[in-house]
């Protein structure tokens, strides 16, 4: 009997996934770092500054982006491929989970893995709708340091002072944190990177791990909601100052 490919073995597929996620935590530690830059107090001159200088990246931020879809789409097609074996293997459900402690480690995060990727998959084109097209309206321009650039604070700022959204935010950023608290211990696991030893304080990173990310995220919006400027009258008092 032929052997199956790397990628199509069971191993390959966790590797493939392990290392895809991976990059996308990463991409999600560098997106949470330029977030950060509105919770200061200069009216997003300094965000729109940041995502005016990625914007400027050319080609080379076009190939960030295919490398990260290429990624996700991987990601999630590997995931989703050793899920159904798992599945196949075992055709009976469990009627209670606990978790066996050692390499299984079952918990909520680690049986909703599938649901949450899901909800992920489902999320990300509609924030890069809302935010990088701003739904297809025309983007909103504001002067920084003598350059005209896209408002972006301004998009956002605008769409998480309606409640509903930023509500709607933070629950899926609740699921991310989920869908990292298990991802981070369990991709250094899959790659055969963890001794015995090590399980416990990487397991217990994923929780931090996941608790800093999705925390980052969920309070930005819980703060513009709340403490941002009015948008209506944010950028009229910043035109009146300059005449």
């Amino acid at each position: 009997m032929n052997k199956p490919s790397f990628r199509k073995s069971t191993v390959g597929r966790k590797v493939l996934a392990a290392v895809t996620g991976m990059i996308l935590m990463a991409f999600i530690v560098v997106h949470l770092a330029g977030n950060l830059t509105l919770f200061i107090p200069d009216d997003g001159a300094l965000f729109n500054s940041y995502a005016h200088h990625l914007e400027k990246m050319g080609p080379l931020l076009y190939a960030a982006e295919f490398a990260l879809i290429v990624a996700f789409l991987i990601h999630i097609v590997m995931a989703v491929s050793v899920r159904k074996s798992q599945l196949d293997a075992r055709p009976e459900r469990y009627a209670v989970y606990a978790s066996k402690g050692g390499p299984s480690k079952q918990t909520l995060s680690s049986r909703s893995m599938l649901v949450t990727g899901i909800l992920l998959l489902l999320f990300i084109p509609l924030h890069v709708w809302m935010f990088k097209f701003n739904q297809a309206q025309a983007m909103p321009m504001v002067d920084v340091n003598g350059e005209q650039v896209k408002d972006l604070y301004l998009v956002v700022l605008t769409a998480f002072k309606m409640p509903q959204k930023a509500v709607a935010y933070v629950a899926v950023m609740l699921m991310l944190g989920l869908h990292l608290r298990h991802g981070f211990w369990s991709s250094f696991q899959s790659l055969g990177a963890l001794a015995p030893k090590w399980v416990p304080a990487f397991y217990s990173a994923g929780l931090v791990i996941a608790i800093l990310l999705a925390g980052g995220f969920i309070v930005m919006p819980l703060y513009l909601w709340q403490f941002g400027p009015d948008p209506e009258t944010l950028r009229a008092a910043v035109a009146t100052i300059g005449l």
